[in-house]
């Protein structure tokens, strides 16, 4: 375990920003985590995993810890559940794959989200109709003043549309090293409830799909809307799909009535961002080395070259559209450092 210097984050984000670290570390363990926090009290820290959820948009004058932790342990098992403990530095992706070969349930609308394990409750990551709060059991989290591990449980987390208690109350306060889910054996709670996945499942001639085949639909999805960031440098969805009042909602919905929208509540509506963006324009619109990807508009991408500033510039400029155009701020999903 050594701290390298002056290190390049190039390969550690996936935008593929090419910014500098004062300081690098990569940790394998826990007790390495804590040595290294007991070791370098009082200064600037920034904790990455698998650098999908961030822009860089200047070097980074501080000391980068990459959580490394790997490991899939079953702790509890019987006829119909599984509770999987899997440390905070396995890929997601390898995770949900990891499921689908043994045939637990409950993760495989979730296939192909970019990141780590470990900052996937940080916002409740999710997709097509699944959350990570619908199999968290609980997460261990480290504190960084004290080096003592907490475990945090479904209520004490209080996941929201891509929130919790990491984003909020206690952000920056803590490391999540490891996390416990509870997944199904058998009778899974198949959801296709997504015209996406119906269309493409039945496109396959698919009628009775089984987790694998939602899997695989969700993967043929994303391939077809998504770029590869090891191609194309992206952090997958840019902003969030934001949540207006119904009130606020019928108002622009009568000037636009082909708005798309979920309803959340009685009180409240969900608007797809890419909608919001590509009406406003952007879809596929480049500014030099950044832009919004031509088959998602949802996608900030790096063509090659940018700076994190040019990309956060140009996010800026596509919240400034869609606000004018609809009324409607659309925040950005990722941490802009």
């Amino acid at each position: 375990m050594q701290i390298q210097q002056n290190f390049s984050l190039k390969n550690h984000n996936t935008f593929g920003i090419d910014v500098k670290a004062k300081e690098f570390v990569a940790v394998h363990a826990v007790e390495e985590l804590k040595s290294i926090l007991a070791r370098n009290v009082g200064k600037p820290m920034l904790v990455i995993g698998g650098g999908s959820n961030m822009l860089l948009t200047k070097d980074v004058d501080a000391l980068v810890i990459h959580i490394d932790l790997k490991g899939i342990e079953k702790i509890h098992e019987d006829d119909d559940q599984v509770w999987l403990k899997v440390q905070g530095g396995e890929k997601w992706h390898d995770f949900v794959m990891y499921c689908i070969a043994h045939d637990y349930g409950g993760i495989e609308n979730m296939s192909l989200i970019p990141g780590n394990v470990g900052t996937s409750p940080i916002q409740n990551i999710g997709a097509y109709g699944r959350e990570i709060k619908d199999t968290f059991v609980s997460c261990e989290a480290l504190h960084i003043e004290t080096l003592e591990i907490h475990q945090f449980t479904l209520e004490d987390c209080e996941f929201g549309y891509r929130e919790s208690v990491f984003k909020n109350k206690f952000k920056g306060q803590y490391i999540i090293t490891s996390v416990v889910f509870k997944l199904t054996k058998r009778n899974h709670n198949i959801n296709i409830e997504y015209g996406d996945i119906k269309a493409e499942l039945a496109q396959n001639g698919v009628e009775t799909p089984t987790i694998k085949d939602v899997s695989n639909a969700v993967i043929a999805i994303r391939q077809s809307k998504l770029p590869d960031p090891k191609e194309l440098g992206n952090s997958g969805s840019f902003f969030k799909n934001p949540v207006i009042p119904k009130a606020q909602f019928d108002a622009v919905h009568a000037k636009f009535p082909d708005m798309k929208f979920f309803p959340v509540s009685d009180d409240e509506v969900k608007v797809p961002a890419g909608w919001l963006i590509e009406q406003a324009g952007f879809k596929g619109k480049r500014f030099g080395n950044a832009g919004m990807h031509k088959n998602q508009a949802l996608v900030l991408v790096n063509y090659g070259g940018a700076t994190g500033h040019e990309l956060l510039e140009v996010s800026r400029m596509v919240q400034k559209e869609v606000f004018e155009k609809f009324g409607i701020a659309i925040e950005a999903e990722v941490n802009i450092i």
